[in-house]
């Protein structure tokens, strides 16, 4: 690992086919960690992380032979600390006590076990995965916001300190620190990744995905992790879709103006991009989403809230008084307009005949200071509805921070998602 741009694909071969030895890779890794991770703070602290780590090597080593490792031997995988690791404390970003916080490891962390990866460790969370910054910093200038609540994972991949880490979003956890970090961030369609041995915000919209350097990377994850997974090559160039009106509206005018000049060298490449009115109720569909979580997060932590109010954060203790204060019936609406808005959403891309949206990652690049992860409502609808998205890293410039490009596919569609936009990625950054 010598730049934040590795490939896991690159990676992943040179360790399977022993062009790389773990010994080495563990050495470059650490050097970077000594370097970057003190100013970084993308990962929960660990005591002789490397000595656990060259011990965990020893065992994968002993365990696969040459001409039988699997697809992740030896990749270092950071998790989200929300997701329960055997062998590791939970603490979610919080001051609770981290023993009433403990759970079992879920179906998703052994697949990657048992695909080889080293749990390189824990990466940082905001409080519970909402809105609370944990200590993190954006690789690309360390007095700007890397987003949350997956700032930890993002920051990892960005700063080169770890080619895959796991994250989640229910509003716009993954996407939007992809687009501030200039990382690749895929979120599956809501329930293609299992949410087992997770700590959950708001259960109805929670989606587990990951972050990599390049879409090849986050296609070989995702036929470990995503459910009933089927390849689908030869598929034609996609026809995309551009949401124009109120939703877009929100980005500011230098994302739009990024965002337009990718779609013109699109065009240039041959694809058809077509302007769409959508999403012209977008603050309606904001409110109902952050009904459903405020409401889904106060059933979540009924009884830590009771015992540990006083430990949350304000703007967690926030959302968790407006959710108890939420009736039934108004979340019950708020569930059915979601499921409505996948159905029109569908609907509108049948009638128009494209199969991918495009729209910015992030309102703007990542704003300075660290009080605020920053805005999501790029990313909320697509959320809202639970769309596949893969969002592409920006252009990174001394002068200004990246904003990503956001490519969205129908639900359960995240096969094509990932092998369009793999190509999609080509040519924006060509």
């Amino acid at each position: 690992m010598n730049s934040p741009t590795e490939s896991l694909t690159t990676l992943s071969s040179a360790l399977r086919e022993g062009d790389l030895s773990l010994t080495k890779l563990l050495g470059d890794l650490e050097d970077r960690f000594q370097r970057r991770e003190g100013e970084v703070r993308a990962f929960v602290p660990e005591p002789a992380r490397f000595d656990r780590l060259r011990q965990d090597a020893a065992r994968l080593t002993a365990r696969f032979a040459e001409g039988s490792r699997p697809a992740l031997f030896g990749v270092p995988v950071g998790f989200k600390d929300i997701i329960h690791l055997d062998g590791f404390a939970t603490r979610g970003g919080s001051r609770l006590p981290p023993e009433e916080l403990q759970g079992e490891e879920g179906p998703l962390a052994g697949a990657l076990r048992e695909a080889g990866c080293l749990v390189l460790g824990k990466t940082e969370s905001t409080e519970f995965a909402y809105f609370a910054p944990g200590p993190t910093r954006n690789p690309l200038r360390l007095d700007h916001t890397p987003g949350g609540s997956s700032s930890g994972s993002a920051a990892a991949v960005a700063a080169g300190l770890s080619p895959l880490t796991l994250g989640t979003q229910t509003i716009g956890s993954i996407s939007r620190p992809a687009s501030y970090c200039g990382v690749v961030g895929y979120k599956p369609s809501y329930d293609r990744t299992s949410r087992e041995g997770v700590i959950p915000l708001a259960p109805s919209l929670d989606h587990v995905g990951f972050f990599t350097s390049d879409v090849a990377g986050a296609k070989l994850v995702a036929r470990l992790t995503c459910a009933d997974w089927a390849d689908r090559p030869g598929l034609g160039r996609p026809i995309l879709g551009v949401p124009v009106g109120p939703y877009l509206e929100r980005a500011s005018s230098r994302a739009r103006g990024e965002f337009e000049t990718r779609c013109k060298k699109l065009r240039a490449a041959g694809y058809a991009v077509r302007e769409i009115p959508a999403f012209s109720d977008i603050d309606a569909i904001e409110t109902r989403h952050h009904l459903l979580v405020a409401r889904e997060a106060a059933a979540v932590h009924t009884k830590w809230y009771a015992a540990h109010a006083d430990l949350y954060h304000p703007k967690t203790r926030e959302l968790i008084q407006e959710g108890q204060a939420t009736s039934n019936d108004a979340a019950l609406r708020a569930v059915n307009g979601r499921v409505r808005l996948r159905h029109e959403l569908v609907a509108l891309m049948d009638a128009e005949g494209i199969d991918l949206w495009l729209s910015p990652g992030a309102p703007d690049g990542a704003p300075q200071g660290l009080e605020s992860t920053g805005d999501p409502v790029m990313n909320l609808p697509w959320t809202h509805c639970g769309f596949p998205t893969v969002t592409l890293p920006g252009i990174r410039t001394e002068a200004v921070m990246p904003i990503g490009l956001q490519v969205s596919a129908r639900w359960f569609e995240d096969e094509s998602l990932l092998h369009w936009a793999e190509e999609i990625e080509q040519v924006i950054l060509a």
